[in-house]
């Protein structure tokens, strides 16, 4: 009787009349199917991880130690799959692997929690895994470690994975194609005037382009509104992005000793750099005299702003455009660490500097 049970039913669909409700209650139901089962492979996906990093602290423990070679992995993944032959893993290539992705990312942990990365326990480890490892397929990860060669590439990546879900083929094709090295970067003298791991954090939180909203913008406007419009945008931009952006003021009065005030158009503080980030938006294409303001606008921070403990500051320049070669000598000699990118907003925008521009023209025509 049993048996028969177990024989699949043929139902007639007929029996039963599909309405709305059902058919919406249907949808429903099986998104939160495959929710669960999406989260059911995370979880298992996490666990497997964990071990993983456990398993590459030991092999690499055992190798410092006993001075083994790599016949000793040899011999490890021979007995594991002789005692566990129905589980995948343990390959000695993947046991290679396993001890490769431990150590490129347990020598980064200072960095990473620096960088404001959440860090895990694992049982039988005495090394936290950053917790957005445990996110990220291991076969996906595999692809990563052994073709970064630095942290920053492999956190991009990582990100990539997570926000965009890629496939591992599309993971493939986006590190052939050196995605990371062709994203935008903005134009820096970071390096040169930045310690680590400031250099790294700091570039962390610049880009180029600054992708903006539309701008919703009065009938009749002058530059100042313009002006202002941006600056609103940028302050919403940073603060949504989520990357440690404190607002601390706009249009900020800036005194000198000798009484005279100065106004940078917006001043931040970086929580996990630790110091002010002073901001100048500027309407036009780049100039070199921008650069010389923003020096200034930099060091009136470090003197009137920052305290004990704090980092030096930090100035970051967003024009509507830039020539890099400009940029680049305009920034050799400067000892402040500054950033130059460029923005872009939606062709609102464009439109607006045009209609600027006629109003402009028709002025100086009456």
């Amino acid at each position: 009787m049993a048996e028969k049970n177990n024989i699949p039913q043929f139902v007639n669909s007929d029996s039963f009349l599909a309405d709305k409700d059902y058919v919406k209650w249907l949808s429903e139901l099986k998104k939160r199917v495959r929710i669960t089962q999406l989260k059911a492979a995370v979880k298992v996906n996490e666990e497997m991880l964990k071990f993983y990093w456990s398993l590459g602290e030991e092999i690499c423990e055992k190798q410092k130690e006993h001075k083994w070679g790599t016949n000793f992995m040899k011999r490890l993944s021979l007995d594991l799959r002789t005692e566990f032959p129905e589980t995948d893993g343990f390959s000695w290539s993947n046991l290679y692997k396993i001890r490769k992705w431990f150590l490129f990312y347990s020598s980064q942990i200072e960095f990473l929690y620096q960088a404001g990365t959440k860090l895990q326990s694992v049982e039988n480890a005495t090394t936290p895994i950053p917790e957005i490892l445990l996110n990220v397929p291991w076969r996906h990860q595999t692809i990563i470690v052994t073709k970064c060669d630095n942290i920053s590439a492999a956190i991009f990546y990582l990100n990539k994975v997570i926000d965009g879900n890629m496939s591992r083929t599309e993971l493939e094709n986006a590190v052939k194609a050196q995605l990371y090295e062709h994203t935008g970067k903005a134009l820096n003298n970071f390096e040169a005037t930045l310690p680590q791991p400031q250099n790294a954090l700091a570039n962390e939180i610049i880009k180029d382009p600054y992708k903006l909203d539309f701008l919703s913008l009065p009938s009749k406007f002058d530059e100042r509104d313009l002006e202002n419009k941006l600056a609103e945008n940028v302050t919403r931009f940073l603060l949504e992005l989520g990357k440690g952006f404190a607002y601390v003021g706009r249009q900020m009065e800036l005194d000198t000793p000798s009484g005279k005030s100065y106004f940078p158009d917006m001043i931040f503080y970086h929580t996990r750099l630790k110091c002010y980030v002073v901001i100048e938006l500027k309407t036009v294409d780049f100039m070199p005299e921008f650069v010389g303001k923003l020096n200034f606008y930099v060091s009136a921070a470090d003197e009137l702003l920052k305290g004990e403990g704090d980092n030096p500051s930090i100035g970051i320049l967003l024009c509507k455009d830039k020539d890099s070669s400009v940029v680049e000598w305009s920034l050799r000699g400067i000892t402040a660490p500054l950033g130059v990118a460029s923005y872009q907003l939606q062709e609102v925008y464009e439109r607006t500097l045009l209609e600027m521009k006629q109003l402009t023209s028709e002025k100086d025509h009456l």
